[in-house]
């Protein structure tokens, strides 16, 4: 059977009938479970029981995993990978953006900041929403401007006189579950870095860099081809609930055994996984909501856009009638005068 094969690794997954007589037992427990729909009942059981792998991509299991406070090594590595340069993690820098609390869709997951004095902010969509670059890029300048005022405050505390050469990099990554059409139009790429240049190659650094990772692009090309390395391990990791793919992953990489032993650990207390589940549910039904709401709004606004230029196409033909016509009359004319 698929659960034996997460249940050599991990002896306390339980069977479907222990996890469902232990809710039975207590009616909180009772009315959470049944108010979720079957397929969420399912997935619920499915990775309780190592059916399926648990989703670390939910927020709550993230963060169970790769909370910088308890375990910092383990976004360092993660981090180290992405940016391609060793990172030690100085600070967890609060959720004080304004953004965060206007738009649903982009909720900041995990902002740190690094030793070197830049900032890092690593979130989780699920959901591939419309204007990625539109949206990572007034992010990234929330971000930046949080860090002017941070570090002039604190240079003014010190009389240090401020000067822009403290000012450091930010770093927004985003990871897609479902990624946007942007993403899917290069379907052969999972990792798109990006920063400003100039078209002269003139030298001036600027901070801003950005990571999109779509996580679906790149299960579709590990089916393919496997893990390669350690980042393709990392990404595994984080994505893949399928127990063929965990069994080879801990096998390559022995070090994650101990991560899913957290997550699995987590799965023995059912209040608190239930808990965990039912949030991850209710954040998603809303990201669900507010993505529908801005694909209707990107149509909308795409038709307008069509029967705008239909438009302007039909009042330009009638001003082609119109200079034809206004041709035909003057030909009329000379030859009525020459008639005469």
């Amino acid at each position: 059977m698929i659960e034996k094969i997460l249940k050599k690794y991990f002896p306390m997954i339980r069977t479907e009938q222990e996890i469902l007589t232990e809710v039975s037992q207590k009616p909180a427990l009772v009315a959470l479970y049944k108010s979720w729909n079957l397929e969420q009942q399912k997935e619920f059981l499915d990775f309780c029981t190592g059916v399926k792998g648990c989703k670390l991509l939910y927020d709550p299991f993230f963060k169970q995993v790769m909370n910088p406070d308890v375990h910092p090594e383990r976004l360092e590595k993660f981090l180290s990978l992405l940016l391609k340069k060793k990172v030690k993690i100085l600070q967890v820098l609060p959720n004080e953006s304004r953004m965060a609390a206007e738009d649903t869709l982009l909720a900041m997951d995990i902002v740190v900041e690094l030793e070197d004095g830049s900032i890092a902010n690593v979130e989780m969509q699920k959901i591939g929403y419309a204007f990625p670059g539109q949206r990572s890029s007034c992010y990234s300048a929330d971000l930046l401007l949080r860090q002017y005022q941070r570090v002039k405050t604190d240079k003014q505390s010190r009389q240090i006189k401020f000067s822009y050469r403290y000012i450091k990099d930010v770093y927004t990554i985003i990871l897609f579950e479902n990624s946007p059409i942007e993403c899917k139009a290069i379907s052969d790429q999972y990792i798109h870095r990006g920063k400003t240049i100039f078209d002269t190659g003139l030298a001036v650094h600027m901070p801003q860099e950005y990571i999109y990772v779509p996580l679906d692009i790149f299960r579709g090309i590990l089916q393919n081809r496997g893990i390669k390395d350690e980042l393709d391990a990392w990404l595994t990791f984080l994505c893949e609930d399928a127990p063929e793919m965990i069994d080879l992953l801990i096998r390559q990489y022995p070090y994650f055994r101990e991560l899913y032993n957290e997550v699995y650990k987590l799965c023995g207390n059912m209040e608190d996984i239930m808990g965990c589940f039912s949030e991850a549910l209710h954040e998603m039904d809303k990201n669900t909501v507010q993505y529908m709401i801005e694909e209707q709004q990107a149509q909308i606004e795409e038709q307008k856009g069509q029967i705008e230029e239909q438009q302007e196409q039909l009042k330009e033909k009638d001003r082609q009638l119109e200079e034809k016509k206004r041709q035909i009359e003057e030909l009329q004319r000379k030859l009525d005068a020459m008639a005469d």
